[in-house]
């Protein structure tokens, strides 16, 4: 299991978006591990994590840029 006990809220926070990342890509238990490290976070802290970077959870379709209606020639 992961080591927690001598991290702070900002480390939890960070090993959380890892795995996070982690269960984006698809592998199979990350997810759960990343939510209860949030919830570790939240217990901490009081409130929601500030996220380390921009992790952006959108579905692909939101996420792809528009396509022009028009053909560029």
């Amino acid at each position: 299991m992961l080591e927690t006990q001598n991290l702070d809220s900002n480390g939890l926070a960070a090993l959380a978006a890892e795995w996070r990342r982690r269960a984006l890509r698809g592998e199979e238990n990350a997810r759960g591990i990343a939510h209860a490290l949030e919830v570790e976070v939240r217990r901490i802290g009081g409130t929601r994590p500030v996220p380390a970077h921009d992790l952006d959870t959108r579905p692909l379709a939101l996420r792809q840029p528009d396509r022009p209606w028009w053909k560029p020639w």
